[in-house]
């Protein structure tokens, strides 16, 4: 066996159908794309949810509401959960502190909400905080400090 006589597995492969070679071909005058139109001609490409000229869905379906685009997202996590890392013997709360826990992202912004109740004196960095989780977090003798 050599290069010369390789080819490819039997039924793996297909002739190429040759349109537009005259009319003895079968395949010559349309060229299998049929009489007039716009699928007819050269240089026809279907733009995305045309519907041949029908009011397409995405501007058939009414419209409402409003989408900030300046939204900021942020990934909530309540005094309950801190409470519960302070007894494994957590006191500082970072942002790679709850990466590595697994509570957030590394681009996500971070939001303590004030859910539950903080015993031990715990210091809290993130991005925001409501003013319960404050007020409980300072009221154990801890800091919330905004990052």
């Amino acid at each position: 066996m050599n290069l010369s006589n390789l080819q490819p597995a039997t039924g793996s492969t297909r002739n190429v159908k040759r349109v537009g070679r005259g009319t003895g071909s079968g395949r010559g005058g349309t060229s299998t794309r049929g009489h007039k139109g716009a699928k007819s001609r050269s240089g026809y490409s279907k733009k995305s949810g045309f519907e041949g000229g029908q009011m397409p869905l995405q501007r058939r379906v009414p419209k409402f509401g409003f989408k900030n685009i300046n939204r900021i997202e942020y990934k909530a996590v309540n005094l309950d959960v801190l409470a519960a890392l302070a007894e494994n013997g957590a006191t500082t709360f970072d942002a790679a502190f709850f990466v590595n826990a697994g509570l957030a992202s590394k681009s996500a912004k971070i939001k303590v909400l004030g859910r539950g109740e903080v015993t031990t004196a715990l210091e809290v960095h993130a991005h925001a905080f409501s003013k319960s989780a404050v007020e409980a977090i300072e009221k154990a003798g801890g800091k919330a400090v905004t990052l």
